[in-house]
């Protein structure tokens, strides 16, 4: 019997990697929890009417497009729609080579990452360089990001110098503040070079056409300062009503994925230079992609779609902290990217279905989540299809004898007494053929079972006792 793929890649994955992204993720969620607990009195509200909004906004797409892309072409954008990823990057392309452009910077988009459009550019003679620092490290190093906020939270200063070096941005030196101002150096000669810039869109407007979008290296700006031509790839799910929602949607975004009352940069863009300003893109293109979104939509897990991209859902995660982004073979990883993924695979959606089975059910991605999205509702709904369409289950023990257990007291009980064998026997001995490859690659804890029963006796029995002497 085999383990699940994510259960192999974390077998191999070096610990130095497992503790830099538990560490990473821990102290982000610890400071992100702290920040709204002292900022807001009710922060599980402002929660929840984020994802009303949100929730608005995907059973509104209909109505809320036409609007945007009307506001947008009065601010002199130029707005296509891409139907797939093949149709987007061919938008992307020939934008590009109608102005004769081959040097593009590109600031962090996760759309970008979703249609593979770096290594497409490159191989019709454009060159595509990632601006955010973590993309450009995972650039130089052909790797691919693991967090969608922070890309190389599996990389430690050590790995980062090395690249550098190997690079030739200078010497082996691992001091940060080297790192950060040799990445200046270097990419300062490419803005100003670039002859087009690339953004993605935290979010879009209905009501006035704005894009939205937050950084804190200030990449994304410099990407717009030279450059003619502004090109922009957003998802077709990221729009808002009303500007009056970016007051709410800014603060959740910058606590959730940061831990920062507002990110350092904060950008509001309506289309290319107008006349009387002295710099900006001459030209602003604003490409919307489907790629599979509209199948999500009219299925039975559209709450996916209110995501803001935050990985709040990944710091929390227990099983994300164990294995890393790159275990779950996708531009998404985490909880959230568990459930996305699949479903944006298409008709290869059993080629990701044991993505959903990659989470303990614990309910925290929920908790953390600024738009409320039912998280473990999902994943249990696409568990129940991959069942339903023939996805293996592989490295799982059987549920049969779990439900017989758990459906007869009387056996229940007499497990509970059994169970404490489980302390002396080896799991490879254990007399269940099934669990012998799911034991083999985990420690069973020390047995337990039965502690309930005999504290709840015991409480009972107390608070009898108690009523007697008062009576």
């Amino acid at each position: 019997m085999k383990t699940q793929p994510i259960d192999q890649f974390a077998c191999t994955l070096p610990p130095e990697k497992r503790q830099s992204v538990y560490n990473g993720t821990k102290a982000t969620h610890e400071k992100r929890t702290k920040l709204l607990a002292g900022d807001f009195a009710d922060p599980d509200r402002l929660r929840q009417l984020a994802g009303e909004v949100k929730q608005h906004v995907i059973e509104n797409l209909d109505t809320l497009l036409p609007q945007v892309e009307e506001r947008l072409t009065a601010g002199g954008a130029q707005v296509h729609w891409a139907a797939d990823a093949a149709a987007a990057r061919r938008h992307v392309l020939a934008i590009l080579q109608r102005r004769g452009a081959t040097r593009l910077v590109k600031a962090k988009t996760m759309v970008s990452e979703e249609i593979e459009l770096a290594p497409f550019l490159e191989a019709h003679g454009i060159e595509c360089l990632e601006t955010d620092l973590g993309e450009f490290i995972v650039q130089i190093d052909h790797d691919h990001p693991s967090h969608i906020v922070r890309p190389i939270i599996h990389k430690n200063r050590r790995e980062i110098a090395t690249s550098f070096e190997k690079n030739g941005l200078g010497a082996y030196n691992d001091a940060p503040e080297v790192i950060t101002r040799r990445a200046r150096e270097f990419m300062r000669k490419k803005y100003l070079a670039a002859d087009a810039g690339m953004t993605g869109a935290n979010f879009v407007v209905a009501e006035s056409g704005r894009l939205v979008v937050v950084t804190n290296e200030g990449n994304s700006r410099f990407s717009l300062a030279a450059p003619k031509c502004h090109i922009a790839l957003v998802g077709i799910e990221k729009l808002l009503p009303r500007d009056r929602d970016l007051a709410l949607f800014l603060n959740l975004l910058a606590r959730s994925a940061t831990a920062q009352q507002l990110t350092v940069y904060t950008e509001f863009i309506r289309g290319p230079r107008a006349a009387g300003q002295p710099d900006g893109p001459e030209e602003m293109h604003v490409i919307f992609v489907d790629n599979g979104r509209t199948d999500v939509l009219a299925g039975e897990c559209r709450e996916i779609l209110r995501c803001i991209r935050c990985g709040a859902c990944m710091n929390v995660c227990p099983v994300y902290r164990q294995v890393s982004g790159h275990a779950y073979r996708s531009v998404y990883p985490g909880p959230v990217g568990a459930v996305l993924s699949p479903l944006l695979a298409g008709e290869d959606f059993l080629e990701k279905a044991d993505l959903p089975k990659a989470s303990s059910l614990c309910g925290a991605c929920n908790e953390v989540c600024p738009v409320n999205i039912p998280i473990p509702d999902l994943l249990l709904r696409l568990r129940d299809k991959g069942k339903r369409a023939g996805a293996a289950s592989p490295g799982l023990p059987p549920m049969g004898p779990w439900a017989l257990l758990a459906s007869q007291p009387v056996v229940w009980k007499a497990a509970l007494i059994g169970g404490r064998l489980l302390d002396y026997i080896p799991p490879g001995l254990i007399p269940v053929p099934a669990m012998h490859a799911w034991a083999a690659s985990r420690t069973l804890p020390k047995w337990r079972g039965g502690v309930f029963r005999k504290w709840l006796r015991q409480r009972e029995k107390r608070k009898t006792e108690t009523g007697e002497r008062k009576a």
